[in-house]
């Protein structure tokens, strides 16, 4: 049985797996982390391993109880992967890609991969079928791009993020709907037909905190998995306690 770390900027996401199962998963608050670990661990006995994936602020002092409590990997650029890394920066590639196209080769060996996470940023990666990661791409995503309209201009309201009725734009706040939302899935669109210009037998996944408001509007055939990213780290610890 295993532990996932994911520690974003705000909040945490715990999962326990057995035998590739997800058995449990919650968010929980930065602040709150390791007493949510030990009350799983109470819960889980049979929990021997962690892994920790952090974006975000985990503190030195977090760490060292955790490695108190598991067998612990902290997922780095010096963690054993399986497959061929061939970006030229390596040691900057983000953890939480790393998992992704750990996910990837997983579920979708020798195959042609793009994986797009629709988070706070939109990242996309690509792994091709002969295991080898090439690299990919960095924009903003919805909430990011309603953020900076409102915090780089003088008269623009902060919007949450919806679904506009058209195209067309009646008003400010629809305008702005229209701009973020469209401009959004229209550049998802749009890199997956370059891909598929070069790679016709692409396979694309979709995850990320905003999959469920994207797939159904996107034009692509793509699979949706929300827990993508957890089970990329899943199968990185796997990988590495061989």
């Amino acid at each position: 049985m295993y532990l996932i770390i994911d520690v974003g900027n705000s909040f945490v996401k715990l999962a326990v797996f057995e035998n590739d199962t997800l058995k449990s998963k919650q968010v929980v608050k930065l602040n709150d982390v390791i007493k949510e670990v030990k009350s799983l661990r109470k819960k889980y006995l049979e929990i021997e391993k962690a892994i920790i994936s952090s974006v975000g602020r985990l503190t030195e002092s977090d760490t060292l109880v955790l490695s108190t409590l598991f067998d612990l990997t902290i997922l780095n650029s010096e963690t054993k992967l399986p497959f061929t890394n061939l970006y030229q920066t390596p040691k900057t590639l983000g953890v939480d890609r790393m998992a992704l196209v750990c996910a990837a080769v997983k579920q979708f060996p020798k195959q042609n991969t793009l994986i797009i996470d629709a988070g706070t940023c939109i990242t996309y990666d690509f792994v091709n079928a002969n295991n080898e990661y090439l690299g990919g791409a960095i924009s903003p995503g919805l909430c990011m791009r309603y953020a900076s309209l409102n915090n780089l201009t003088a008269n623009l309201p902060l919007l949450n993020t919806e679904m506009p009725e058209s195209i067309i734009g009646d008003s400010t706040k629809s305008s702005i709907h229209s701009g973020v939302v469209h401009g959004v899935l229209n550049e998802i669109d749009g890199n997956i037909a370059d891909y598929k210009e070069k790679y016709l037998d692409l396979t694309i996944i979709l995850t990320g905190g905003d999959t469920n408001f994207l797939s159904k509007q996107l034009k692509s055939s793509i699979f949706a998995n929300s827990n993508f990213l957890l089970e990329g780290l899943y199968y990185i610890l796997k990988f590495n306690s061989i």
